[in-house]
Parts: C-alpha cells; structure tokens; sequence
C-alpha cells in the first residue's frame, strides 16, 4: 500500500499545472520590435473592426440587409478572435517566462476554437445569402427574411459552442506530466495533444476529422457556392454584374485567408512544420486585421455610411461645444 501511495505522489507532483510558451522569437531585440509592431496590427483589429459593428448598428439600412448583418457579426467575431491570443502575445514579449496556466490554456482553446468555427460557419451563411441575392433577386428579401438571418446567425454560434465543447472535452481527458513546452505563442489543440504521456493516435484521429473535415468541407461548399454565382454572373445581363463581382471577390478573398491556414494546421497529424507559426500568426492576427480593409474599400455602401457617422459626429460635437 505504501508503495501505491508513493507512486500517487509521484504522479501528482509530475502533473502539469502551466506550459511555457516558447514564443515567435528568443532573441530580446527582435521580440521588441515585433512588439511594436503587433501593437500597431492590435490597434488596427480593434478599431476597424470596431468601427464596422458601429456603422452597421447605427445605419438603419444597413442593419435591416442581410449582407451587413452577418458582416456586424463577422467583425464582432474578428474583434473577439484577437482578444483571445494578441493580447497575451503582446504581453510575453515583454517579459522573459512566457508562462500559461493549464486552466488559461484550455481557455484559449475554447475561445479560440469557439469563434473561429463560427465565423466560419457565418461566412458560409454569407456565401448562401450572396448566392440568393444573385440567382434569385426577385425573391431575395422574401427568402432572406429577417427571422431567417436571425436563426442563420443563432446557428452559426451554436456550431461553434458545440465544436470547442467537443474540443476541449478531448484535451481535458488527456494526462499531462512533462515535458510542458509549447512550440507557439498561444495554446492550440495540436502543440499541446503533443505534450500529452499516452498515445494520442485515437484523440489525434478524432480531432482532425473533427477541425480538419470542418475547414475542408465548410472551404468546399463555399468554392462552391462562388463558382455557382460566378456561372450565373456569365450567363445574365452586364447590369450590376461589376458590384456584384466586386462583393464575391471580397467574399473570395476572406474566404481564402481564413480557411486556407487552417486547412493546413488541422487537415494532418500532428507533426510540426517551421511554417505553423506563421500560419497561425495569419490565422490569428492578419485575417481579423484585413478584414475591415477587404469590405471598406471596396464597398461603397460601408463608405457612405461611415461618411455620414463622421457628419453626425462632428455635428453632435459642435452642439456640445456651443
């Protein structure tokens, strides 16, 4: 019995409480600038993210079409997705122990896994909404009624409640007792299935079919989609085929940054790449900062609506002046 008790000891010491995170960079200087730098990419998420769910919320007219109400959702969730590594990563630069606890890495597993499949699942209502306005115009506002938008989006976040439930479940049952190195500058599910003291060939099957078929099957149904829209676009009148081409290609390009980096990460064991840390730099931060540039610029309806909160502003400033 005694030799029992001392082994439960022995485990109980060796299990893992935190990980090290090892970071984008060991050398001081350059963790510097790349903390100049990601403040900037931070600053940039924030406020034009920010500022997309502002406009949409006080345009009435954007507010009541579909197209802009899911694109609300989309940068609230961008603006959120950021808040759950950047901040964390600006802070480690700054300091020479990148340690998590065990509890704030299943955090930002959750988090990260939560958001991230349901802005994918969003945008893939995003793609079915622009599939309707352009093959069937006539009926657009009557099949995009706003009870449909509502369940669309509803939807979308219980997708993705349901994918990082199932997530975490995995990696909460898994045992940890060394190493506890993290090869990234935040928790995901294939660095720290990696660190796991079983074989993980089981959990690792069950977590690709589950993020990896997620991403492809989600990626495929949106190229498909496009490539319907775009076949339709041909074969009708020039009339608004520009704006319409325009938007698709908008769609198009979100679509490619966002999905392609996770294809890549989850759709294959896990072994690591030299190039996973830049995948998940895109996925995490380049993706959630260049999607307010993507549907500003070239959208003139955002542009329009922008103007006039600038005007509604600076008249409301001038009121409280006088």
């Amino acid at each position: 019995s005694l030799g029992i008790l001392d082994l439960m000891e022995k485990e109980n010491d060796s299990k893992v409480t935190e990980f090290v995170l090892l970071g984008l960079s060991s050398s001081l200087e350059l963790q510097l600038f790349l903390f100049l730098i990601f403040l900037l990419f931070y600053m940039a998420i924030v406020l034009g993210n920010l500022l997309i769910v502002v406009t949409v919320q006080a345009d009435t007219h954007l507010l009541q079409s579909p197209m802009y109400y899911f694109l609300g959702h989309l940068s609230f969730i961008d603006l959120c997705l950021s808040c759950v590594t950047v901040p964390k990563m600006l802070g480690d630069f700054l300091r020479e122990g990148k340690i998590i606890s065990f509890s704030g890495c299943l955090a930002q597993i959750y988090f990260l896994h939560f958001l991230g499949a349901s802005e994918m699942f969003l945008l893939t209502a995003m793609a079915y909404d622009r599939y309707v306005a352009i093959c069937n115009p006539l009926h657009y506002l009557t099949i995009m009624s706003r009870q449909l938008c509502f369940r669309m989006v509803f939807a979308c976040w219980c997708g993705g409640f349901v994918h990082s439930v199932t997530q975490v479940t995995l990696v909460i049952q898994l045992p940890f007792c060394g190493p506890n190195r993290l090869d990234n500058f935040y928790c995901d599910v294939p660095q720290v299935v990696k660190l796991a003291c079983t074989d993980t060939y089981v959990v690792e099957v069950l977590m690709v079919s589950n993020s990896g078929l997620l991403s492809l099957v989600c990626f495929l149904a949106l190229l498909f989609s496009y490539a319907v829209i775009l076949v339709t676009l041909r074969t009708r009148f020039r009339q608004g085929q520009s704006r319409a081409l325009s938007t698709c290609a908008s769609h198009l390009t979100v679509v490619s940054l966002i999905f392609g980096p996770c294809v890549f990460i989850y759709l294959r064991p896990f072994c690591s790449f030299s190039v996973d840390k830049v995948f998940s730099v895109f996925y995490t931060v380049i993706t959630p900062m260049l999607n307010p540039l993507i549907y500003t610029l070239r959208n003139t309806d955002m542009k329009t609506a922008m103007k006039k909160l600038r005007k509604k502003h600076v008249k409301s400033c001038c009121h409280v002046k006088e």
